[in-house]
């Protein structure tokens, strides 16, 4: 396949049989009908807002740009650049690695290699959050593992009173978490730590709010995974044990020493785990147990009160 042919489709992709099928001008609308249709070829979820989102990031103009000028031709060295980024793709890369950026809680945050991209259904756990210090003058709030920052970004953006400490066991990852932090405006209200679960925390020092989104998939559930999570999330954000609850165990387990009374834990689990989380949160001594379900149905994130 030679990618430098400039009759070889939008991005050089196709082959010679297909170039017939192909438009003569290569127009915005031209090139993200394509580009959809490649990328469902090779298995995108979501082939199409792959497609407008980097086409968006090449030409360095919003979604609505693009419907505005569905009949402009891109320059050849625009065509060539967004070849580089869908052949990415097409190898399963996620958008948010190639573009560098994940929107989350209407925030913009920054992504890059071994930062957990956050999703959609975290956004149940942000909730559950503000929810527990809406009416605390002054909430005190620990997250464990904050990967790109999302959830305690999100949490001091909509309550400014909250002071947060965010943790996470990679000091590179924090770096990106707390440049977030800063381009979202609540810097000082985030203080971003580098330590495994509770290790670097003082005794005597109370959180009104714990809460994570802690691994949870089982070791042997990872191989089966989409490529886009098994072959480029990292491995320590998603493997939770043999059972997938590991961590969720050791974070219910001491957890209740570092809550204030009242206090609540907040924590994200997968499929299949809502009966043992409860069990588990219930024998370290939580009450008000509550399941929340995503916009799916699903059952998503888990909180107790002590």
């Amino acid at each position: 396949m030679d990618w430098d042919r400039q009759d070889a489709g939008p991005t050089g992709l196709i082959s010679m049989e297909e170039q017939s099928k192909t438009p003569a001008r290569w127009t915005i609308g031209a090139i993200l009908n394509w580009t959809a249709s490649y990328l469902a070829d090779k298995g995108a979820s979501a082939p199409r807002l792959d497609a407008e989102i980097l086409l968006s990031h090449c030409l360095k103009v919003d979604r609505l740009h693009l419907y505005l000028n569905l009949d402009r031709p891109l320059r050849p060295d625009e065509r060539s650049q967004f070849r580089d980024l869908v052949r990415r793709r097409a190898a399963r890369e996620p958008v948010a690695l190639i573009t560098g950026k994940k929107e989350f809680w209407s925030i913009s945050f920054r992504i890059k290699p071994g930062v957990l991209i956050p999703r959609p259904e975290t956004e149940i756990l942000v909730e559950v959050v503000l929810q527990e210090i809406k009416d605390n003058p002054a909430p005190r709030v620990l997250e464990i593992g904050a990967g790109s920052g999302a959830v305690s970004v999100a949490v001091a953006r909509d309550n400014p009173r909250t002071e947060a400490i965010a943790t996470d066991i990679e000091q590179a990852v924090l770096d990106t978490a707390r440049l977030n932090a800063e381009e979202a405006g609540v810097g000082p209200s985030v203080q971003f730590v580098a330590m495994d679960l509770f290790d670097a925390i003082r005794g005597g020092v109370g959180f009104d709010v714990i809460y994570s989104n802690p691994p949870y998939v089982p070791t042997g559930i990872i191989p089966t995974l989409e490529p886009e999570v098994r072959d480029f999330e990292p491995l320590r954000a998603l493997d939770g044990g043999p059972d997938g609850l590991d961590v969720i165990r050791r974070l219910a387990t001491h957890a209740v020493d570092f809550l204030n009374q009242p206090g609540a834990l907040a924590l994200e689990f997968g499929d299949g785990q809502e009966e043992n989380v409860q069990n588990i949160f219930a024998s370290s001594g939580f009450r008000e147990i509550r399941i929340f379900r995503d916009l799916a149905g699903k059952a998503r994130v888990i909180r107790g009160r002590i």
